[in-house]
């Protein structure tokens, strides 16, 4: 019976044995833990007053001090987590964006769907994306989580539209795809069922690199001052750090060790990608 099951389920069998996913599962779950148990390890506030100034990571402030006596492990968990929230909501309003208009344009085709989507995605495509960003982040005055993920996924969609339209052209034309047209069956179920199903490795593999794409962006936009009005980011800690000079004044933990979390969480989706890459294409599974 468990055999069965490994026969059924191969590419979870293959992702689940596979070296680079499960290290990057590991990091990445393990940097979620961080962020979601990290507040209720730490007794203060992201905004409070924990102690003295310029205090270097201890067991009492494991990440020290910024040069105002806030605590730096407070800040960052915090930060983390408001992160994480970003890239997940905005990696997910992308891709559903990106998937909606590629396979509209792709099944459909014509004048109507396909040239007027793909006239409308490569408006999206030539405009640099992050001057549309600062643009948009600098006209409104309140900002939050939300809004910065609305902000960032309205320009991270383009190119997962192109590669899932023409991953559609290509199946449009099978033969269970013509054979559900003549069944007289729903365009969506065609979509969802014939199509969509088909592309699932693509899809999910595409959402990892949303995810991480999206969280970059709104970094990028939080180390510029264009981020949250209210609230802590990786993206606030950073530049904090760099206003007031944490480098030059010896205070390397306020502003690595952000950026160090932040780096090692993209280089395990990465793995977690390479290895999903190789799950799902047998040509690259090792022997």
């Amino acid at each position: 019976m468990i055999s069965n099951f490994w026969q059924e389920h191969e590419n979870l069998y293959y992702a689940i044995t596979n070296k680079k996913v499960v290290f990057g599962l590991t990091i990445f779950l393990l940097i979620i833990l961080l962020a979601v148990f990290g507040p209720m390890i730490s007794s203060y506030d992201y905004e409070e007053y924990a102690g003295e100034a310029y205090l270097p990571p201890s067991g009492e402030h494991f990440f020290g001090t910024t040069i105002m006596g806030k605590d730096v492990f407070t800040r960052t968990v915090y930060g983390l987590r408001s992160t994480l929230i970003v890239g997940f909501v905005a990696g997910t309003m992308a891709t559903l964006i990106g998937c909606i208009i590629g396979f509209l344009a792709g099944y459909y085709g014509g004048r109507l769907f396909d040239e007027f989507l793909m006239m409308f995605t490569n408006i999206f495509i030539v405009i640099p994306q992050l001057a549309l960003l600062i643009v948009i982040s600098a006209f409104l005055e309140v900002r939050g989580t939300l809004v910065m993920s609305v902000i960032v996924a309205a320009t991270a969609w383009p190119w997962l539209a192109r590669a899932v339209r023409s991953q559609t052209l290509s199946l449009r034309n099978q033969e269970y795809v013509n054979l559900s047209r003549i069944s007289s069956l729903k365009v969506s179920k065609i979509l969802r069922e014939d199509i969509a199903s088909n592309m699932f490795s693509y899809v999910f593999m595409a959402y990892i690199q949303q995810f991480n794409g999206t969280m970059l962006a709104t970094v990028q936009l939080e180390f510029l001052g264009l981020g949250p009005t209210k609230g802590v980011s990786l993206g606030l800690v950073m530049q904090n750090a760099v206003n007031w000079n944490a480098i030059q004044l010896g205070m390397w933990w306020w502003a690595i060790i952000p950026g160090l979390i932040l780096t090692i969480m993209i280089t395990a989706l990465y793995f977690v990608n390479t290895g999903l890459d190789a799950v799902f294409n047998p040509r690259l599974r090792e022997m």
